[in-house]
């Protein structure tokens, strides 16, 4: 929960490389102490690139159909806290194929809260509604 925004949490990772749990929680920190100008509901995404780079992704759901993006980055193990990501060339990185998996979940589940009463409970059904990929 962000003060403007409702965010369920995805981390991506190889099964070999877990995220560990001090890199989750200061990923969580950075956005409590540090809330990006995220509003609506979204997901988060906690994405492990090698060996102790990560990339920490907020998305959130605007004007009913598009899709809003914050980007930070954690370059190394000594890095105390999160960045946020340069993103000023014209042609700007969005999501690997990795990160593309709990994205497609959230379209699908997004376009189904579209289609409902948009109610408290269609808002739960959605929260609740989350991708848990393949743990080998």
């Amino acid at each position: 929960m962000l003060p403007n925004a409702v965010l369920k949490w995805y981390g991506v990772y190889e099964a070999s490389r877990l995220i560990p749990d001090a890199v989750t929680e200061m990923a969580r920190q950075q956005l409590s102490t540090s809330p990006p100008e995220a509003q609506g509901m979204g997901f988060a995404i906690l994405h492990r690139c090698g060996e102790s780079f990560y990339f920490l992704i907020v998305c959130t759901w605007r004007n009913s159909n598009e899709l809003w993006q914050t980007v930070f980055y954690k370059d190394n193990d000594a890095a105390t806290s999160f960045a946020l990501f340069p993103r000023d060339v014209a042609h700007k990185p969005t999501l690997c194929v990795w990160e593309l998996v709990p994205v497609w979940h959230e379209q699908q589940t997004w376009t189904r809260f579209l289609t409902s009463a948009r109610d408290e409970p269609a808002a739960q059904l959605w929260l609740h509604d989350c991708f848990a990929g393949a743990s080998s």
